[in-house]
């Protein structure tokens, strides 16, 4: 199936949305999984809550729509989004619930990790050392 445009003025071939850029020729509710922190799931959420018809290329999305989706990606609980949906739940700082995408995502990341290793906890150590942290056998797998 080729891909018809009707107004090519209008169409992006590549899209910058949240620091990452997103291939304008896909799907809308695929092109967003580009972005990390977004599945398929929430992208489809956050598609439908902004009134964005999900079979549209990403290409062909207006300026507003864009800005809906963005938005709404920022602030999911305030679109009645529920927050067993959201991928950071109860953040062990705050305590706060809410959806961490792009870089947000790899700095919480790595706090995590440091907090971990600051309370030298075992999984914290382990990651440290450099070894395998989720209980795997590593008497014969993992050498280097």
């Amino acid at each position: 199936m080729s891909l018809v445009v009707s107004d090519k003025a209008a169409f992006q071939h590549i899209l910058r949305v949240q620091n990452t850029n997103v291939d304008g020729r896909v799907n809308i509710v695929y092109a967003l999984t580009a972005i990390k922190g977004v599945g398929r799931r929430f992208s489809n959420l956050v598609c439908k809550k902004a009134d964005v018809d999900i079979r549209k290329r990403a290409g062909e999305l207006t300026n507003d729509e864009l800005e809906r989706v963005v938005t709404i990606m920022q602030n999911p609980l305030q679109y009645n989004i529920p927050k067993w949906f959201l991928n950071r739940q109860k953040d062990a700082r705050d305590g706060k619930y809410g959806q961490t995408i792009a870089n947000g995502l790899e700095n919480k990341y790595r706090e995590d990790l440091e907090r971990l290793k600051k309370i030298r906890v075992h999984r914290g150590l382990r990651h440290s050392l450099g070894v395998r942290v989720r209980g795997q056998h590593t008497k014969t797998t993992g050498r280097r």
